[in-house]
């Protein structure tokens, strides 16, 4: 599959990208996409969850009542769970989320997410460009000139550039990462995959 190499002013440079098969023509595995998006998102829980249990709560240990006679159940303080303010049962603990997984299932996933993209028509490569400011109006223009404003957009970049990422900081529809950044949940959350050509040429060099 080839791709049309646009410039930022949505012109044709005259260039194409020939797209690997490897990665963005195989036979794309949804559990391992379902696998590594859990992962993604597991590892975005502080797991900081907390509640007194009875041994926590500040009250007397003192027994409320005597153990028998009352009509009533037993009661040992007020710390039971049964009253107010008490202690909870089984209440959550501090842990982490963290689930392991195989680089290759990882990189199947990426891969896989990548195919859906290139089937889709959702993948544009931009040559390579820089802004010389930060202007938030630079990147809509972008948008404009492409014609994928109203869409979520990822753009991938081969390193970090500072102007452009202030540029798209304001901007709730707009994502800049760099490709080693570049994850299954991200391709799979936006609706347009922008690539600078050096990043895609990059991404296809290490396979």
């Amino acid at each position: 599959m080839e791709l049309t190499v646009h410039k930022i002013t949505g012109e044709k440079t005259g260039k194409k990208v020939v797209l690997n098969d490897t990665i963005f023509g195989i036979e794309p595995n949804d559990h391992a996409i379902y696998l590594d998006v859990k992962r993604f998102l597991a590892h975005q829980r502080q797991g900081t969850h907390k509640s007194k249990e009875r041994n926590e709560v500040a009250f007397s240990t003192k027994k409320l009542k005597k153990q028998k006679g009352t009509g009533g159940a037993r009661a040992g303080s007020r710390k039971n769970p049964m009253y107010r303010k008490g202690g909870r049962f089984f209440g959550p603990k501090p842990h982490d989320y963290v689930i392991g997984l195989n680089k290759q299932v990882k990189q199947l996933a990426r891969y896989s997410a990548l195919t859906y993209k290139a089937k889709n028509n959702d993948i544009i490569v931009l040559e390579d460009f820089r802004f010389e400011e930060p202007k938030t109006k630079s990147i809509e223009s972008i948008k404009n000139v492409l014609k994928i404003a109203g869409k979520k957009i990822l753009v991938v970049l081969p390193q970090p550039d500072k102007n452009i990422y202030l540029s798209s900081r304001n901007l709730q529809d707009v994502k800049v990462v760099t490709l080693s950044e570049l994850t299954t949940y991200d391709i799979m959350n936006c609706g347009v995959l922008l690539f600078n050509e050096s990043s895609i040429n990059n991404l296809q060099n290490k396979n």
